[in-house]
């Protein structure tokens, strides 16, 4: 029997969530994995062992938002794991983020108008966990997003949850523990690649005995550090999950020019503001300081 609890959320305005329904038709690491229609987003997250679906509509305007969002599990929710989805929700939405300063800085950036205009409102779209983006930055080192969004699903089917949504099933990616007692050599074999059933399995230690809340809130350089320190994420994917699964946005997104990160926003960037050496992409990142990470976000929606 399905149980259903509703809430009412209220984001940081301004908040559109056409924007984020806009932003997840898109998304494709996460294609197929959650229902997404002109008004309303569902899908499911495990959280504490237990799967449990969440469906968002929108209540209330622009300046004024406020979210329905309605779980639903197979069995009866504690008030804890209700908790934890809600907050789940809210932290994956970027719902208490408040995007004041980074309109204020973006006001004075004249070229950089025609990007904000038609995202004013959005706020950024994260992975539901840190931990399923980490693991998608190893599906996706040197194999194809189709290639990768097979091996995700396996993982899901295999170690995941669902619950029933009306006529179809919702697949949650598994937590960490759901994978604890999985073997580097079963990961291999379940994903047909050895050496990504290393790293995942490096990850799923790492993420199984680290605090969430310090990877949110802990001094940056330590965080990245931690992440590197785990066998097989480099840079690249450090830098990924801090800004798309942890929204550390608050420090410097550029490093050596001839990054893939950085390649990647100076190709977005170069739609909005021309030709540009690395002198000048970075003068233009140092311009918003601790919202260098939502600008270089909204370059990349954009493009």
């Amino acid at each position: 029997m399905i149980t259903h609890t509703t809430h009412l959320l209220r984001p940081i305005p301004p908040f559109d969530f056409a924007q984020t329904l806009g932003f997840l038709s898109g998304f494709t690491p996460t294609s197929g994995e959650q229902q997404v229609d002109a008004r309303s987003l569902t899908k499911a997250v495990r959280i504490h062992g237990q799967t449990v679906g969440f469906d968002l509509r929108s209540v209330g305007t622009l300046e004024a938002p406020e979210l329905r969002c309605t779980l639903f599990a197979d069995r009866p929710l504690t008030p804890g794991v209700e908790e934890a989805v809600l907050e789940r929700v809210r932290f994956f939405l970027s719902l208490d983020e408040d995007l004041g300063p980074f309109y204020a800085l973006a006001q004075q950036d004249a070229p950089f108008q025609k990007v904000l205009r038609p995202l004013y409102g959005y706020h950024q779209v994260k992975f539901l966990t840190p931990f399923e983006n980490v693991c998608w930055a190893v599906l996706t080192q040197r194999t194809p997003g189709d290639g990768a969004r097979v091996m995700k699903r396996r993982l899901v089917e295999t170690y995941g949850g669902s619950v029933q949504d009306r006529d179809s099933v919702l697949w949650a990616f598994p937590e960490p523990a759901d994978l604890a007692g999985a073997s580097a050599a079963e990961l291999g074999a379940l994903l047909k690649h050895p050496r990504k059933g290393e790293y995942l399995a490096a990850v799923v230690q790492a993420f199984g005995e680290v605090k969430e809340d310090w990877l949110r809130q802990g001094p940056l350089n330590e965080v990245r550090a931690w992440l590197r320190g785990i066998h097989g994420i480099g840079e690249w994917s450090a830098t990924f999950v801090l800004l798309r699964g942890l929204g550390r946005m608050e420090g410097a997104v550029l490093d050596a020019p001839d990054s893939l990160f950085t390649q990647e926003i100076m190709k977005a960037a170069t739609h909005v503001y021309g030709p540009l050496n690395f002198e000048a992409l970075s003068a233009h990142a140092r311009h918003y300081g601790a919202w260098q990470g939502y600008w270089a976000h909204y370059l990349r929606a954009a493009a």
